[in-house]
């Protein structure tokens, strides 16, 4: 039996797939490379079948292929911005998307479903650090789209047996300490990377507002390693195949890092300074957002290895640094 992951090529998936390989899985990626990379696939060490993640009888035929028992889905937009501008695709690729795996899987007969969503369901928080029973209320249509799947998964189940885990990542960041995989968005959005790239002179940093309610003014975040999420997916597999019930899990060091911190960090760990500018603040960013993840460490025993935020800026400084332009310049290395 195999594992199927969709979105396999891109940030995330392909640490999930590399560690599903370390694990002594058979992984097979599916992915239409629009934001993914062949090389990230390669690098992975699974097959990667090209397809469109609405196309469910390419999904079939690739779950019949190579014998999928469990599916890990990733693929999906993730901009918030965008998301806002233009809800009719969001809803398209992340909720049609994902509706038409859930459909192959229910006419394959795929049992296990590990779904990729965020703590953009949660809204503005209430209370911090924010847990698995906090309300959600999206504020942006990114985090309405992910609800849409929570809140269908329930009834796939009663009605088909489709047994899930779903697990809400915060901030996910840094790259593969093996140095294989990493980071290579176009254009970028996530905060580390954009600090690296200002202290290597591509422009300043911008921080979005600094005057919120937290000690340094600016927002504070919860950052999770990249290789901690993966893991994640791999005890959330085990927990399905071995006749654990459906849940779901918030997944965060629950250990708050400000804009400005990150920027410091970027700074110590690249010995480069960080230029900074300041702008308003971006509508609907919550002055605090962190987690805990008490109950999928007591549940599954996810224990993650990578919490200080100098040691994820580190992993991510030495992805850039060897690959400046990304998965395409292999061999090009920052001086």
């Amino acid at each position: 039996m195999s594992v199927l992951v969709t979105g396999g090529a891109g940030y995330i998936g392909s640490h999930a797939v590399k560690a599903l390989r370390a694990a002594g899985e058979d992984g097979v990626i599916y992915d239409n490379l629009s934001g993914g990379h062949a090389a990230a696939a390669a690098r992975a060490g699974a097959p990667l079948e090209v397809g469109e993640v609405h196309d469910v009888a390419r999904l079939r035929q690739v779950m019949a292929a190579h014998r999928v028992d469990a599916v890990m889905h990733f693929a999906a937009w993730l901009s918030v911005g965008e998301s806002v501008k233009t809800p009719l695709t969001y809803y398209e690729n992340n909720v049609g998307g994902t509706l038409a795996v859930l459909r192959a899987m229910v006419e394959e007969e795929v049992p296990h479903l590990i779904f990729s969503s965020t703590a953009a369901t949660f809204g503005n928080p209430v209370e911090t650090p924010i847990t698995e029973s906090h309300p959600q209320r999206p504020i942006n249509t990114y985090g309405e789209t992910k609800l849409a799947i929570e809140r269908a998964l329930p009834h796939f189940e009663r009605a088909y047996g489709l047994r899930s885990v779903t697990l809400r990542y915060f901030n996910a960041a840094g790259a593969d300490p093996d140095g294989a995989l990493g980071e290579d968005h176009d254009p970028e959005i996530h905060v580390i990377p954009r600090a690296i790239d200002a202290a290597l002179g591509r422009g300043s940093f911008a921080i979005y507002g600094d005057d919120y309610e937290t000690p340094d003014g600016t927002c504070l975040r919860d950052y999770v390693h990249v290789s901690d999420l993966a893991s994640a997916h791999l005890l959330a597999l085990d927990s399905l195949r071995t006749g654990g019930e459906s849940a779901a899990y918030n997944l965060g060091n629950g250990r708050p890092v400000s804009v400005r911190e990150v920027a410091e960090a970027v700074g110590r760990v690249t010995g480069r300074p960080v230029p900074v500018t300041i702008g308003p603040r971006r509508p609907g960013d919550p002055a605090a957002l962190f987690t805990s993840s008490a109950k999928i460490r007591t549940a599954l025993g996810w224990t993650p290895r990578y919490e200080e935020i100098d040691i994820i800026v580190e992993t991510a400084w030495r992805w850039r640094a060897a690959h400046p332009r990304g998965y395409a310049t292999e061999g090009q290395k920052i001086r």
